[in-house]
């Protein structure tokens, strides 16, 4: 089973149609999770609606209140692994991320623990729309500030459009994750490759949000940055244990 994971917070005009487009891929023992904050404009319902129209397939897991994105994540994850899932893509809500690319995401599993939806590498793009100063705003917490820091060979580690293996989350420990915000992303991508595991990175159009306003503030985006070196002191002693292998970032075109 492939289990689709989606936070959402304010999500309710997007959710019909996103949901539409994953169930109608060609991917056989697909499922998605949706994760609700209780959304005040009544995402959870609408979550509850899709989740009885599409038994078996769509599932709701409902959080009391807004506890970040990571938790939301975890909290997913966990559920996931709980149904026992072999496979997890975790997305956003807002069609930043294209269902399209899911086929592929499968596809290359096979081949490593983890894919990644990339914006930077040869074909990913940003969506035109974007300003310049976002672009280098993007560009400077992605390259400059998180990969150098980091030393990490991942081109897009803020990225969260992401297919997992089961074994890499089950190796990675959910219970070790600290960060709650989008450095999520950054956590997960630092702890992989510290681990050792085999990374694929994709290239996708990454769409700006075509419903609804971003949650990326300019306090979440510095709690953002404070929290890379917070990930580098928190995990810089964790190793492979067993036979090391290189981590990879294979690129495919």
């Amino acid at each position: 089973m492939t289990i689709v994971v989606i936070p959402t917070f304010n999500e309710a005009e997007n959710l019909p149609a996103l949901a539409a487009e994953i169930l109608a891929l060609a991917v056989p023992n697909l499922g998605l999770l949706i994760v609700d904050d209780n959304s005040p404009d009544g995402t959870g319902q609408v979550a509850d609606t899709l989740a009885e129209r599409f038994p078996g397939r769509i599932y709701a897991l409902h959080r009391p209140q807004k506890q970040g994105l990571g938790r939301a994540y975890l909290d997913g994850f966990g559920q996931a692994l709980a149904m026992g899932a072999a496979l997890i893509i975790q997305m956003d809500a807002d069609f930043s991320h294209p269902p399209s690319a899911i086929p592929s995401m499968l596809q290359e599993i096979t081949g490593c623990d983890v894919v990644v939806g990339s914006r930077y590498v040869s074909g990913g793009e940003l969506d035109e729309r974007w300003g310049w100063w976002r672009r280098f705003l993007s560009w400077w917490a992605n390259e400059v500030w998180s990969r150098r820091l980091l030393h990490l060979k991942t081109r897009d580690i803020t990225a969260g459009f992401k297919c997992w293996r089961r074994e890499t989350l089950e190796g990675v420990g959910l219970g070790r994750v600290v960060c709650n915000g989008y450095a999520f992303q950054v956590e997960m991508a630092y702890l992989c490759e510290r681990l050792q595991y085999r990374i694929t990175e994709i290239p996708i159009y990454f769409e700006d949000r075509r419903i609804g306003k971003s949650k990326m503030s300019m306090r979440v985006k510095a709690q953002g940055a404070f929290d890379v070196v917070r990930i580098w002191w928190r995990h810089r002693g964790v190793r492979r244990i067993g036979t090391p292998r290189a981590p990879t970032a294979a690129v495919r075109t």
